[in-house]
């Protein structure tokens, strides 16, 4: 092989275990994309006999977080729902859609209706919660024992 395409190999070697570390393909691209445009700029510097230093490179705002922070993910439905269980909230009924809604407001936790009604449905043969259904909407809620 030749020699640049040797120097550049190793380069993303490097460099690949830092991009890994990103959980969003996307960023990663945006991060190589940015990488390879400044090293391009370098070389393009180098030959034409210049002294020029490549621009600073900025990385995405998601990936320009703190290294432990952003390897920290956020808590899953199931957990969620276990804090839940140690606080008030389901002393009085509420439908997934209403659960989904206040984990968003809370824990700044997005999840599906869906994600949330197979642990809830668990949680209640575990006699953890009480399901039952609303006369009037015809929907599952749950409350606690």
């Amino acid at each position: 092989m030749s020699k640049p395409i040797e120097k550049l190999k190793k380069q993303l070697i490097e460099i690949s275990e830092v991009v890994n570390a990103f959980q969003s393909e996307a960023v990663q691209v945006k991060v190589v994309s940015k990488l390879l445009d400044a090293m391009i700029e370098f070389e393009r510097g180098e030959i034409e006999g210049h002294d020029h230093t490549p621009k600073k490179i900025t990385i995405p705002k998601t990936a320009a977080t703190d290294h432990n922070e952003s390897n920290r993910k956020k808590p899953g439905a199931t957990k969620v729902l276990n804090q839940l269980l140690s606080t008030d909230f389901f002393k009085q009924p509420h439908s997934i859609s209403s659960v989904a809604e206040y984990c968003k407001e809370q824990f700044n936790s997005d999840f599906k209706t869906s994600e949330l009604s197979g642990i809830l449905l668990k949680l209640a043969n575990e006699n953890k919660l009480k399901r039952q259904r609303n006369d009037e909407s015809n929907r599952f809620e749950y409350v606690a024992l």
